[in-house]
């Protein structure tokens, strides 16, 4: 797994862990930035033919 591959997949486990803390303190805004987030991280996985597997949130 090259450099790229392996920051992507973290910013992504981190951005998931993120937003399922946001959820879990009702703090609605910061749901839409971390699921803006994470719908842009997961555009630029696909982008790049990076395979992210099942989401948890």
């Amino acid at each position: 797994m090259d450099a790229f591959t392996a920051g992507l997949l973290q910013r992504i486990k981190a951005t998931e862990s993120d937003l399922t803390r946001a959820r879990d303190e009702g703090d609605d805004f910061l749901v839409e930035v971390e699921q803006a987030e994470l719908d842009d991280l997961r555009r630029l996985a696909a982008d790049h033919g990076v395979e992210v597997g099942a989401t948890r949130v």
